[in-house]
């Protein structure tokens, strides 16, 4: 899967669902996900638009995520 600031929050953890488990253990932030206001958030929200509520920058999420989905895969 191709990760941009475009690409569904949603699309993502159906692909790889440990990550709802991963993601808040990296960065307490992403413990949203995972909350009720986090599940509704996720039925539209892209890589870009939880950049902009977590604050970080859509690159560096963007590159985390892909390491953290390379790292998986060697495992």
């Amino acid at each position: 899967m191709e990760l941009n600031k475009d690409t569904r929050l949603l699309d993502i953890l159906d692909a790889y669902p440990w990550l709802r488990e991963e993601l808040p253990k990296k960065d307490s932030r992403f413990a949203l996900l995972d909350s009720a206001l986090g599940r509704i958030f996720l039925k539209k929200a892209t890589i870009g638009d939880l950049s902009k509520k977590a604050d970080i920058p859509a690159e560096f999420l963007i590159e985390e995520l892909q390491k953290m989905l390379d790292e998986h895969e060697k495992a």
